[in-house]
C-alpha cells in the first residue's frame, strides 16, 4: 500500500515537471513585454534633448495577454504624426521572421522655467521684473510659444491688459517705440559710395526695425525702417 502511494506521488510530481518545464519553454517563446517597454523609454529619452529642461518619460501599460514571437533585435520608432511631446505613442517593429509591431503609448514631460505674470499689468506699461516670476512646469502642456528667461519680457512693453497667474507670451509684449506718430525723423539713403539724407514727419508709432511710413516735405509718402535717435532707413 505504502509502495503504491510513493509511485502515485512520484507520477504526480512528475506530471507537475514536466508541466513547469513545458510552460516555461512556450514563455521563452514569446517577447518579454518589460523589455518592449524599456525599449520605448530608451528611445525617447535619446530622442528628446531639452537644454535647461528635465525629461521625464513614463511608458503606459501593454496588455499581458498580448503574445509576440520573441525578438532578437526591437526597433523603435516614432508613428507618422506623433512626436515625443505630451501623450504621445512609440511603435516597436520586430524585423525578420517574427515580423510583428506593437504601438506603446507614453508620456514625456519636459520639466522647466516658464516665465509667469507675477502682478497685472497694463496695457502700454513697461514689464519689470517685479512683474514676472519663473515657475518649473511642465513645457508639453503648452501648445503655443512661451517665454522661459526675464531677458525676453523685461523692459519691453504690454501689449493688452495682462492677468496675473498666466504664462507670459510672445503676443502679449512689444518692443519699445523709437520713433512716434507726428514726431520729425531724418530720412537716410546709403547706397555704394553715396548718402542722401531728408526729413519728414512719421505717420505712425514704430520699434526698432519695423518698416514705417513717412510724409517728406515735398508730401510723398515714404517706407523706410525705424531706427533709434529718430533715424528711418530708406532702400536705395
Amino acid at each position: 500500500m505504502r509502495s503504491t502511494r510513493l509511485k502515485l506521488l512520484a507520477f504526480l510530481l512528475l506530471i507537475k515537471i514536466s508541466f513547469q518545464l513545458s510552460a516555461a519553454n512556450a514563455l521563452s517563446q514569446y517577447q518579454d513585454i518589460a523589455l518592449i517597454q524599456n525599449a520605448v523609454k530608451d528611445f525617447i529619452y535619446s530622442h528628446t534633448v531639452s537644454p535647461n529642461a528635465a525629461v521625464q518619460v513614463e511608458v503606459g501599460q501593454i496588455d499581458n495577454r498580448i503574445t509576440l514571437p520573441k525578438c532578437a533585435r526591437l526597433e523603435p520608432f516614432i508613428p507618422p504624426g506623433s512626436r515625443l511631446w505630451g501623450k504621445t505613442s512609440v511603435g516597436v517593429r520586430c524585423d525578420g521572421e517574427s515580423g510583428w509591431t506593437i504601438y506603446v503609448p507614453a508620456e514625456v514631460r519636459i520639466m522647466a522655467n516658464v516665465l509667469y505674470v507675477a502682478r497685472p499689468v497694463a496695457r502700454d506699461q513697461t514689464i519689470g521684473f517685479d512683474d514676472l516670476s519663473l515657475q518649473v512646469v511642465n513645457l508639453a502642456q503648452f501648445p503655443e510659444g512661451i517665454f522661459t528667461e526675464y531677458s525676453q519680457a523685461v523692459g519691453k512693453i504690454a501689449a493688452v491688459n495682462i492677468t496675473a497667474g498666466q504664462p507670459m507670451r510672445p503676443n502679449m509684449v512689444r518692443a519699445p517705440f523709437v520713433i512716434l506718430r507726428g514726431q520729425n525723423v531724418k530720412l537716410t539713403v546709403v547706397g555704394r559710395g553715396f548718402s542722401v539724407s531728408s526729413e519728414g514727419q512719421a505717420l505712425s508709432d514704430a520699434s526698432d526695425g519695423q518698416v514705417l511710413q513717412v510724409r517728406n516735405t515735398v508730401g510723398r509718402i515714404i517706407s523706410g525702417l525705424a531706427r533709434h535717435n529718430g533715424i528711418v532707413e530708406v532702400q536705395p
